[in-house]
Order: C-alpha cells, then sequence, then structure tokens
C-alpha cells in the first residue's frame, strides 16, 4: 500500500503496467492516422514492431484510417472507438496515433463509468492533454502524457524517448527524469529519415526549492480549454507540467500562464516543470528564450519558494519523456543542480 507521503489522491486508480502478451490499441481521439501524410505503412509497421518485440499484439481501432474536413472523424465514431478500447479485456495500453486540435469535444460524451471500471493505459501529448486530464479528473484514473504511436517508428533515433516511455509505463518502480544528451525540433521526411541533432543545454533553473506533488499538466494552450469546466483537475498540491509548440510565442505562453496563475487553487501548487520550446514559431515572432522565460516567470504571482524548472525533455521537440497525469513526482532545484523524480506512477 502507498504511503501518504508519496500518494496525494486517495481515489487514484494506477492502471496495469504493459507486460507481454498484452495488447496495444491504436486509437485517434484527435486526428486520424490519414492526417500524417508522411507516415506510409513501411513507418507504421515499425512503430508496430517496437511493441511486437516487447512480445505484444497490436491492433487499430475501427475509425483509425477515416479522414473528414477536420484532418479527424465524427465524434460518435472517435467515442465508439474510446469505449471498445475500455471495455475490451485484451488491451492493456492506448496509444494515440497524433495530436491535433478538437479531443476536447470529446469530453461530455465518455462513459466515465466504463473507463473507471476498465482502467488502461492511456498515452498521447499535445492535443490529447484535454482528454488525459479530463479523464483524470473525471476518475482518478492515471494517465499518462507521452510518446504518441508515431514515435516509435523512428528507430534507434529516439532511444530516449522509448527508454522513458518504458520506465513510466512497462515498470513500477519510482525513477529519475535525466535530461537528454542532444534534442532536434526536425520535421521528419520520408526522403530525409535521419534526423538533425543538436547538444542539449540540460535543465534551466528559473526557481530554487523543493517540492512534491501530483503531476498535472502538459500542453498549455490546451489545458486552457478546460478552465472552468468539470473537466478540470484540482490543480492544488500539484507540480505543474507546462509546454507549447511553434503556434505559440513568447506573448501567447505569457498570457495563457497568466489566465492559469487565475485558476482555482494555484495559490498551492507546490512547483512547476517547463518543457523544451520549438525554435521558431508559426508567424515569425522571436521564439522563447531563456531570457524571455525567466522574464516571464518573475512577472507572475506563484506562490512563495515553489520551484521552476524549465528546458525539460517534454513538448514539441524531439526527444520526450512519459509522465504519469495524476501520479506523483518530487522536484528539486538549487545550487546550480536539479533533480526531477517520478514517484508514483
Amino acid at each position: 500500500m502507498m504511503l501518504r507521503s508519496v500518494c496525494y489522491n486517495l481515489f487514484m486508480i494506477i492502471p496495469p503496467k504493459l507486460k507481454p502478451g498484452d495488447e496495444v490499441r491504436i486509437i485517434a481521439p484527435s486526428c486520424t492516422l490519414p492526417s500524417l501524410g508522411w507516415m506510409d505503412e513501411a513507418f507504421l509497421e515499425r512503430a508496430k514492431d517496437y511493441f511486437r518485440s516487447r512480445g505484444c499484439t497490436v491492433s487499430e481501432s475501427k475509425h483509425l484510417r477515416e479522414r473528414n474536413v477536420f484532418d479527424s472523424t465524427s465524434i460518435q465514431h472517435r467515442i465508439e472507438d474510446l469505449h471498445e478500447a475500455f471495455r475490451d479485456p485484451k488491451v492493456t495500453l492506448m496509444c494515440t496515433i497524433r495530436g491535433g486540435w478538437n479531443c476536447n469535444q470529446l469530453l461530455p460524451h465518455l462513459d466515465y463509468t466504463i473507463i473507471k471500471n476498465n482502467p488502461k493505459i492511456f498515452c498521447g501529448f499535445s492535443d490529447i492533454t484535454a482528454l488525459a486530464n479530463g479523464i483524470h479528473a473525471k476518475t482518478g484514473l492515471v494517465t499518462y502524457s507521452g510518446a504518441n504511436f508515431y514515435h516509435f517508428g523512428f528507430g534507434s533515433q529516439m532511444q530516449y524517448t522509448y527508454d522513458a516511455f518504458d520506465r513510466c509505463v512497462m515498470q513500477e518502480e519510482p525513477f529519475e527524469i535525466v535530461p537528454s544528451t542532444h534534442w532536434t525540433s526536425d520535421r521528419y521526411e520520408p526522403a530525409h529519415p535521419e534526423l538533425t541533432f543538436k547538444q542539449s543545454e540540460g535543465f534551466w533553473i528559473l526557481q530554487e526549492g523543493k517540492a512534491e506533488g501530483v503531476s498535472l499538466g502538459a500542453n498549455l494552450c490546451t489545458l486552457q480549454l478546460l478552465h472552468g469546466t468539470e473537466f478540470m483537475p484540482d490543480i492544488r498540491e500539484s507540480i505543474l507540467f507546462l509546454e507549447d509548440d511553434y503556434e505559440s510565442h513568447p506573448r501567447t505562453f505569457d498570457r495563457d500562464f497568466e489566465s492559469l496563475t487565475k485558476q482555482p487553487g494555484f495559490d498551492q501548487i507546490r512547483g512547476i516543470l517547463i518543457g523544451r520550446f520549438e525554435p521558431c514559431t508559426a508567424n515569425g515572432i522571436t521564439p522563447m528564450d531563456r531570457v524571455q522565460l525567466e522574464q516571464i516567470v518573475a512577472s507572475k504571482s506563484l506562490p512563495k519558494g515553489i520551484p521552476v524548472i524549465a528546458n525539460v525533455d517534454f513538448g514539441h521537440t524531439n526527444p520526450i519523456i512519459t509522465f504519469p497525469i495524476g501520479g506523483t513526482v518530487r522536484m528539486e532545484a538549487g545550487k546550480g543542480t536539479a533533480r526531477i523524480e517520478i514517484l508514483v506512477h
């Protein structure tokens, strides 16, 4: 039985870990497979082989290959696929094919009793932030922000991502998040399958302190879609994970971050982890750098003494970690060193 010191949610449900013999279901609660125009069948098979090499079987949700004008499929079909996967006793892991723009549409239509009674590993990132946090808020199920299914087709280029995924969804022991040595913002192109990596600066300590709390968050602008709804998790006693993609820039990130500070319970958060930003923006505005991020953090009314660590390996660059939404995290920042541990996942 977990001790209260590392378990802040007495109603937390941790799904069974993935093991040989289990089934992995590829799902598309946001954009569907055809929207990944660069992903051919060979790439998809390589991604499937990652799980087959671990003794798992892989299946596709019924509507994975549909596509409408929104690069998605109907609410009804996406709900059908989610409910079917949660009900299927063979399925242990649901891995989203990618993110997108619209999975928050699903939140009012889900049967949360089905989800609560059939706990499964649910993993994805970006737009999936809305669904992962909403499911946790409504059921207590620990969900996961991390690799989408397409990540597993990159081979050895993503070994850091794979190791982080395995530690979080295949093992039960606490683990430390260690900075990657190299990272990339390259977009995959079939004609140039090898990504170009650059050396990592490691973690940025923006505010010193020690903390332990519930891990929540992920993509900031998507999390903001939940503000004021029944699907927003209680952020008290939390360590917030925050990141954004190339459509964000310092001005919009600052505004979204400010909105988060106005949420009920923000005065009781325990720490903040900020993911790596992309080195470009969609509209040509200067992208985020350390100086601007330090200014943004300094401008916020943060609870006194909470630690803030940035440039962590999650977000829209590669490689990325997988972390639990609703689990327990410990962080320490000070004297030029930073340490992040996932305790309960």
